[in-house]
């Protein structure tokens, strides 16, 4: 329960438009006291004893940012205390199995790191797959095939290759009829446990057949808009999805695969940002100056023919911020597909929230603990400014921005979908096909699939976040000016790096 008093200090944190979001300031005593109780929180036996050890702490004295460190630390070890007591597998706020087809320590003996205390993590996490196979936790059957597979395929000599292949043998045994239902629900008390997954991840409770109708209603909404845009740019004929799949073959909107090509695409994308700067003020309010200090880059010619994935450096008050943006396949990257990752990417999306965060040096039990928000506001960001003009006039870039929506709300489906509404993999995939058609650049269908289904809750949580704060920014504007509200509402979610959503409603109520 959030108190009168850091309402206040939440409050103040964002009160006065005529300052940017406030940087913190060193921290006193009271937040270095803080910071190692939180600290010592790893050396305590589970979540229930780690809050308890919070719950006698006051806010007194401490800063915003230190405020909401404690604040998130009990909000989420909550959480997690009621998870152990429904579901004690896995790691809190991780996937339920021990090992899967892309996680376990077999995949460091394939990629050649076989360290002298390999043989035994694997043996170990072998007795653990037993373990909780007689609790009736185990692999969803396609997964489990692909496990196996990769694992065998690994080739280790020696006390590595014997663990390797004890535990292929494990995890062979344990298959049973064909079954292509990967969901939770197929778990002991796995409903109960997905919903408290979706609490943790997302910030606030919300029940999963919630969940479920809001993404499809919005996943509608965004399909109909597209259908719309599709027609008047030509494309008639198909389902929405197959009609986004013709236009990314579309050889009007492709660079030439050159080097040339690919330094027009990065100049189009700084000429976006450049605009996406000049609106930052409207929308968002102040902000730190080095915020705006950002620039999108190409790679270099050995990360593009390596296909890195795009990362990030972000800016801080002695470094400029950038987006190294991927382009090695840049047939895929079609001129309309660009603008909206301008937007997540950079302003008014991660350039903005996470150099703010940064400053604010949040605890990493707060990382912890809010862990749908950096990306939720991602999201936000790009709805946010092609919802406000940034696209006007630009059907191709509209169509863009609705297919990366698409993309991030159908990753929320699959998820509550799969965990909650019982869909099979097959389901899934049918379903992201026939609406996204083309999938996001770096997240193959099957791949993306595959993960949610090993991962319940975490993508449906970075979904919701968006259309949460959406919701919250709508509240916010009540008996005020729509523009002036937006923009204090801005400044209270990103003042002190991020939050639970449940904090931010609390915050909004104190106002």
């Amino acid at each position: 329960m959030i108190g009168r008093r850091e309402l206040l200090i939440g409050a103040a944190a964002a009160a006065a438009l005529s300052r940017p979001v406030r940087l913190p300031a060193a921290s006193g005593d009271a937040d270095a006291r803080l910071r190692r109780v939180l600290d010592g929180l790893a050396a305590l036996p589970d979540p229930a004893a780690k809050l308890a050890r919070l719950m006698p702490l006051s806010t007194a004295g401490l800063s915003h940012s230190a405020m909401l460190d404690l604040i998130t630390a009990r909000q989420g070890l909550a959480v997690d205390a009621r998870i152990a007591q429904v579901f004690p597998f896995g790691e809190p706020g991780g996937s339920p199995y021990v090992v899967g087809p892309s996680s376990g320590a077999w995949r460091e003996a394939a990629k050649g790191k076989a360290t002298p205390s390999l043989a035994g993590r694997i043996e170990d996490e072998t007795r653990r797959i037993a373990a909780a196979a007689k609790a009736g936790v185990r692999l969803p059957q396609p997964l489990l095939d692909r496990t196996v597979a990769a694992i065998r395929a690994v080739g280790a000599d020696g006390a590595v290759g014997a663990a390797l292949a004890r535990q292929a043998a494990v995890l062979a045994s344990l298959r049973g009829p064909a079954d292509d239902a990967p969901g939770v629900w197929r778990l002991p008390r796995g409903r109960a446990w997905y919903a408290l997954m979706l609490e943790r991840s997302l910030g606030e409770p919300i029940d999963p057949a919630a969940a479920h109708r809001r993404l499809m209603r919005e996943w509608q909404a965004l399909a109909a808009r597209a259908d719309r845009l599709l027609a008047a740019q030509g494309f008639t004929r198909g389902s929405v999805g197959e009609r986004f799949v013709a236009m990314f073959r579309d050889p009007r909107w492709h660079y030439p695969d050159s080097s040339a090509g690919r330094d027009r695409a990065v100049a189009d994308m700084n000429a976006t940002l450049d605009e996406a700067r000049a609106r930052v003020p409207e929308l968002i309010g102040p902000v730190p100056a080095f915020c705006l200090d950002v620039a999108v880059r190409r790679m270099s010619p050995a990360e593009e023919a390596a296909r890195k994935s795009g990362y990030r450096i972000v800016a801080t008050p002695t470094t400029r911020g950038a987006y190294f943006v991927d382009l090695a396949d840049i047939a895929r990257r079609p001129s309309w597909s660009l603008g909206s990752v301008v937007h997540h990417e950079l302003l008014p999306g991660h350039m903005i929230q996470l150099p703010i965060e940064a400053a604010a040096d949040p605890h990493p039990l707060r990382l912890e603990y809010a862990p749908a928000f950096a990306e939720g506001w991602g999201v936000y960001a790009e709805a946010l400014s092609a919802g406000t003009g940034a696209f006007g006039g630009d059907d191709p870039m509209l169509l863009g921005n609705i297919h990366w929506l698409l993309f991030r709300i159908g990753r929320g489906i699959v998820d509550t979908g799969i965990h909650y509404a019982r869909w099979s993999l097959a389901k899934a995939h049918q379903t992201l096909r026939e609406t996204q058609g083309e999938p996001a650049y770096f997240a193959p269908f099957s791949t993306d699939i595959d993960r949610i289904a090993l991962e319940p809750g975490i993508r449906a949580a970075e979904a919701l976040t968006w259309l949460r704060l959406a919701d919250l920014r709508t509240r916010m504007a009540r008996n005020r000016r729509p523009d002036d509200a937006m923009r204090r509402f801005h400044q209270l979610v990103l003042a002190g790096g991020r939050k639970r959503l449940e904090t931010i409603e609390a915050e909004i109520s104190g106002k």
